[in-house]
This record gives structure tokens, C-alpha cells and sequence, in this order.
């Protein structure tokens, strides 16, 4: 598995399929998280609209985010856009990115369990899909961890 006797393992190949994968995976979320703050009308109209919700709702919601719930929300979005860079560059600091997304997730779960969210937008799919970003993190962390101890980070 190495390179050289002595030298650092050679990449294995689902390290650039995850890196790949979680790249894209994360940069969906920055880009909804970019549209959002830049509050893009066209995206949120969409977005309303695929929610099954009128713009004027969701605006209001996203435009009532206090400034610690934006903060935590970009911790969340560009850590894990970090994390998943560094992960591509064989950074063992992509572990560190991943962590800093889930402290981001941890505060915007909070925000998000202790607002008052519209009854329109509390949508069995909304929690769920809520939950598979933070199992999905959770995972991409463990796994840069391991490639970390692997020696594959460096």
C-alpha cells in the first residue's frame, strides 16, 4: 500500500470518491446557503414552491434569523465545504472542518428546534432530510479520522 518503503500509503481510491461525493454533497448546501443570504428571489420562489409554501412565508422566516443562527449556520455549510476540500488535498485538517460543520449543525439544530417555524414548513420530509445532514457529517468526519490514524492525511 505505500508509495515507497517508508513513505505515506498511497491515497486509496474511495478517498476520492468520498472527497468527490461529499464536494458536491456540501456544495448543494453552500449554494442554498448563498442563494439564501443573498436572498435570490428566483431560488427562494422555487424553493417556496417546492416546499409548498408562498415566498412571503419563507422570506420571513429566513429573514428573521438572528445573527447567531446565520453564524452557526455558515460554521455548518462552509466548515463542511472545508472539510471535504481538505479531504481532496490529503489535509489531515479535514477531520477539523467536519467538526466545525457539526458545531455549526448543532447551533442552527438549536435555532431550529426553539424558533417558531410556520406550521406550513414543518414537513415530516424537512426533519428528515435535517437528520441525514448530520449523519452524513458525523460520517464524513469518522472516516477522516480513520484516513488520519491510516497515515492516508497528513
Amino acid at each position: 500500500m505505500n508509495n515507497t518503503i517508508g513513505g505515506p500509503p498511497k491515497a486509496p481510491w474511495h478517498l476520492w470518491v468520498i472527497g468527490i461525493v461529499s464536494l458536491l454533497w456540501n456544495g448543494g448546501g453552500a449554494y442554498d446557503y448563498t442563494m439564501t443570504q443573498t436572498r435570490n428571489e428566483a431560488y427562494l420562489r422555487a424553493a417556496a414552491d417546492n416546499a409548498g409554501v408562498s415566498y412571503d412565508m419563507m422570506m420571513g422566516y429566513f429573514t428573521g434569523f438572528p445573527a447567531w443562527a446565520d453564524a452557526f449556520w455558515a460554521l455548518g455549510v462552509w466548515g463542511a465545504v472545508a472539510g471535504s476540500i481538505l479531504l481532496l488535498l490529503r489535509s489531515r485538517f479535514a477531520f477539523h472542518g467536519f467538526v466545525i460543520s457539526l458545531i455549526g449543525l448543532a447551533g442552527t439544530t438549536l435555532y431550529t428546534f426553539t424558533s417558531d417555524i410556520p406550521a406550513e414548513m414543518k414537513s415530516p420530509f424537512m426533519w428528515i432530510f435535517s437528520a441525514v445532514i448530520v449523519i452524513v457529517t458525523i460520517l464524513l468526519a469518522i472516516y477522516a479520522r480513520r484516513m488520519t490514524a491510516a497515515g492516508v492525511l497528513r
